[in-house]
């Protein structure tokens, strides 16, 4: 049987109602949501790996490298098949990227949690670790880096976004589709992962991270660059346009030395360098900001600031945001396959 090393580290899957706080709250530990869980026996053997109980909007980099060591050492156990990371949902996206961005090893390595805690009566968790740790057991997602896996959906770690607040189906690739479907009967994998960026680090550096909007002046930018951060990721409107006094302050602080990307503020698509117009694509290219391909804009930050934080030169930094060479997004969106069908009370 398959061996799968579960690293809990909070979220809505572990957490309860407090009446007294007024809403949930981090309660249950890693074995309390194994005990909620069954059937994962007849799936695998789980080791439960405790690593606390943290919302997923408290997460700060030095702690997700330090999750990443747990993961790295996980798949260096040559008993060990396969990793799952139950966290919360809210920035699954931009840690299960770092991590794919910085792990290496071919073991699967599987992010999840739930949409909604044990205290409702449509408690996701048990089922999506289900699925995770089928997922994480499965010799098909071998060599296929992170990936994260939630309401039977299947997804490249550089494609999922969380596209709804509260739907149980907020998880979407929305430019390339899912790499597969698995439910109780099993993982099915419909096609191959894309080529994937990779830096070797454990820092970050510093990037903020601003979203373009009509009528929005340098001022903003300006201010921020007064920080003096190591990069400014801006989300651009559209496939990645501004207003010309946004790209001024961009050009001011480039000449400070701050490293400034851009990425589009649009849920799917990529930025490019199509429209030359002041403000336009072209011009921030010109002006010698680093278009980020079709990562968005959270997931533009988490690059660029691994990348700063190996050392990395501009060059290097614009390969590493750019699409890798293979990458190919389904023209003009996927359409996401509805979930199984589950049996009443799974």
């Amino acid at each position: 049987m398959s061996r799968v090393a579960a690293l809990f580290t909070g979220g809505t899957i572990s957490m309860v109602v407090d009446p007294v706080a007024g809403g949930n709250v981090p309660s249950l530990d890693g074995q309390a949501i194994l005990e909620r869980t069954p059937g994962l026996p007849d799936i695998a053997e789980v080791v439960p790996i405790d690593l606390g109980r943290t919302p997923a909007s408290h997460f700060e980099f030095p702690r997700l490298f330090d999750i990443a060591a747990r993961i790295r050492s996980a798949q260096a156990d040559p008993g060990v098949d396969g990793v799952v990371v139950i966290q919360g949902t809210d920035t699954i996206e931009e840690t299960a990227f770092l991590w794919d961005l910085v792990l290496d090893g071919p073991e699967p390595v599987v992010v999840t949690g739930a949409m909604r805690s044990a205290s409702s009566p449509e408690y996701d968790g048990p089922q999506n670790l289900r699925d995770a740790v089928r997922c994480a057991a499965s010799s098909d997602l071998r060599g296929g880096g992170v990936v994260v896996v939630l309401g039977g959906g299947i997804f490249a770690a550089d494609a999922v976004t969380k596209t709804h607040s509260s739907a149980m189906d907020a998880f979407q690739a929305l430019d390339t589709g899912p790499l597969g479907r698995v439910d109780d009967a099993g993982v099915r994998v419909a096609r191959a992962r894309a080529p994937r960026r990779h830096v070797a680090t454990t820092a970050a550096g510093a990037v903020l991270l601003l979203r373009a909007h009509v009528a929005m002046d340098g001022r903003l930018l300006d201010a921020a660059a007064g920080l003096r951060p190591d990069g400014i990721v801006v989300e651009a409107t559209g496939a990645g346009n501004t207003d010309p006094r946004l790209l001024e302050a961009a050009s001011r602080a480039i000449e400070t030395g701050i490293v400034v990307a851009l990425a589009s503020r649009c849920p799917s698509g990529s930025v490019g360098p199509d429209y030359a117009f002041p403000g336009g694509g072209a011009t921030w290219r010109r002006a010698g900001a680093i278009l980020a391909g079709h990562l968005s804009g959270p997931k533009a930050r988490v690059a660029l600031a691994a990348g700063l934080g190996a050392g990395l030169e501009r060059s290097a930094l614009a390969t590493l945001l750019a699409d890798p060479p293979g990458w190919g997004p389904i023209l003009g969106g996927a359409p996401q396959p509805p979930p199984a069908p589950r049996p009443p009370g799974a």
